[in-house]
């Protein structure tokens, strides 16, 4: 792999892990667009470093405040908002990676992607901000979360259409949402280097893989800033189009055997 196939899949994961669109299955898709289907465990978790690198500079005062603070309502909220994940995660965990390396589900898991976007833009508008937020909405949204664990499920798409569902303000369900992805990122990290230990690491030029990484931070926080903004006053129903068309398409390739 080459720096620039590096760079263009650093783009895809950083901008796709917060547009509603599915980080994994874009992986996927840009992976074997470049005929790099083996490109690897490692390279994978290098560029998930880089969103979660994204993210933490992002939220850094909520993180300082957690610092000085760990046992505060914010804490507890994350907390309970990825246990869901954590357990669908760890009981599933061989099925869902075999799913994930054949891709034979994306396509269908984008059009469902899509429908929830679509049909969260039919949720009467809410006014819950941060301070309002509940146990039972960090709990709906984790839920949410955890069905993202199929590759082209969006896991931003499915947090914010759940607090939107939850009474969220649209911003808010944003905010929430990419706040809520930190401790999930982090534990997909955990798991990938736990699997990398003892295991054959790709060969994989190290310039490449810090170009990934670098490129996956910096698209990614854009992404982030961008999406809180956008969803103010736009509707996902743009995204939902955009993946049911790449669903879609992805299944008539596969029937007539080209994917």
């Amino acid at each position: 792999m080459n720096w620039l196939e590096a760079f263009i899949l650093g783009i895809i994961q950083g901008l796709t892990e917060f547009l509603p669109i599915s980080s994994t299955g874009h992986l996927y898709l840009g992976r074997h667009l470049f005929g790099l289907d083996e490109a690897g465990l490692f390279l994978d978790t290098m560029l998930h470093i880089g969103t979660l690198l994204a993210v933490f500079i992002y939220y850094k005062e909520e993180f300082i405040k957690i610092l000085k603070k760990p046992f505060s309502k914010l804490t507890f909220l994350l907390i309970v908002g990825t246990i869901p994940a954590v357990v669908i995660g760890l009981l599933f965990k061989d099925y869902f990676e075999e799913i994930s390396k054949t891709g034979v589900t994306i396509g269908w898991e984008f059009l469902i992607t899509g429908f929830f976007l679509y049909i969260a833009e039919s949720i009467k508008a809410g006014s819950k901000r941060m301070e309002n937020i509940t146990y039972t909405d960090a709990f709906v949204i984790g839920s949410f979360q955890a069905v993202a664990i199929f590759p082209a499920i969006s896991r931003s798409g499915m947090t914010i259409v759940a607090g939107l569902f939850r009474k969220l303000d649209r911003s808010t369900a944003a905010y929430f949402s990419f706040l809520l992805s930190t401790p999930a990122i982090a534990g997909a990290v955990v798991l990938q280097c736990f699997d990398l230990v003892g295991g054959n690491t790709e060969n994989i030029s190290t310039g490449a893989l810090i170009i990934g990484t670098l490129s996956s931070a910096f698209f990614g926080y854009i992404a982030v800033s961008w999406m809180i903004n956008y969803l103010k006053k736009h509707s996902l129903k743009i995204f939902a189009y955009y993946v049911w068309g790449l669903g879609f398409l992805i299944l008539t390739l596969q029937f007539t055997g080209v994917f």
